[in-house]
């Protein structure tokens, strides 16, 4: 898993540094990249080697082609000598068409779990069902926030011991923050979230497979009783992000995953 280079206001890496770091994790050459912006490779080499200074565009250009993360770009676009387009922000500030369509799909989840994630998994806002559900198994209110999901699943305190498929749904888990890490980077802060979950003593992710098993899904099988609910999410993102907030921001929508599943979770939130 890639990683993102140091930066700061007083050691900016320059431009040249970025675009082959960039480069490098795409797995493209120069002329990969030539190609993808529509000049040519020397053009790319000068820019690399700081031999022809670009313009903003060729900048976006360039950003676009290796698919940098927005949270990113900044750093690129100072290290061109050009102002920041982007600015670090949570989840509170998306913009008022993007909040109105996640609360009307939070509404509409109901009866079943939905949970608003920024990046790290952290949990910033839910339906009215998802904290009904989940105070089956554990005391939120106990829990520091902000509350995160992967330490709600994985601490032996929290869903862990009601999980009757815990291994094979840690794994799934910990494939997807692998997978899902924007722009597949694991920065500072997702490493430490790695680690802390590591310290509950499950497999670390660097040692999940790529390979997946044969299943459509892997489900949270939690034991309530003698009955079993097994749950499964659909995860939404936006399509065309323009803001950092856009791009970091997921909505876990969860569902049962067969009938008995329905029945004995509407009895479960019911009683």
């Amino acid at each position: 898993m890639a990683t993102r280079i140091p930066t700061s206001a007083t050691s900016r890496p320059a431009l040249g540094v970025l675009l082959r770091h960039w480069r490098g994790m795409r797995g493209k050459s120069q002329l990969e990249l030539a190609m993808d912006t529509g000049v040519s490779q020397k053009h790319v080499s000068f820019v690399e080697t700081g031999r022809s200074r670009p313009s903003r565009q060729m900048v976006i250009d360039l950003s676009d082609a290796l698919a940098v993360p927005l949270r990113d770009r900044d750093d690129i676009l100072l290290a061109a000598g050009y102002a920041p387009a982007f600015q670090p922000s949570d989840t509170s500030a998306l913009s008022p068409e993007l909040d109105r369509a996640l609360q009307r799909m939070l509404r509409q989840q109901e009866p079943y779990p939905a949970l608003v994630l920024d990046r790290y998994w952290n949990v910033v806002e839910t339906n009215e069902a998802a904290p009904r559900f989940f105070e089956k198994f554990v005391d939120l209110q106990s829990r520091p926030r902000p509350r995160n999901l992967l330490h709600l699943v994985f601490d032996p305190n929290g869903l862990r011991p009601f999980l009757i498929n815990f291994s094979e749904a840690a794994r799934a888990l910990l494939w997807r923050v692998r997978r899902e890490a924007i722009g597949g980077i694991i920065d500072d802060e997702i490493r430490k979230l790695l680690d802390d979950i590591a310290g509950y003593g499950v497999v670390p992710a660097e040692a999940i497979p790529e390979e997946r098993a044969e299943t459509s899904v892997v489900p949270l099988k939690f034991r309530v009783g003698q009955k079993i609910v097994s749950m499964f999410s659909l995860v939404t993102t936006v399509g065309a992000p323009s803001t950092i907030a856009a791009e970091e921001m997921r909505l876990e929508c969860m569902f049962p995953s067969d009938d008995a599943s329905e029945a004995a979770y509407c009895e479960l939130v019911d009683r």
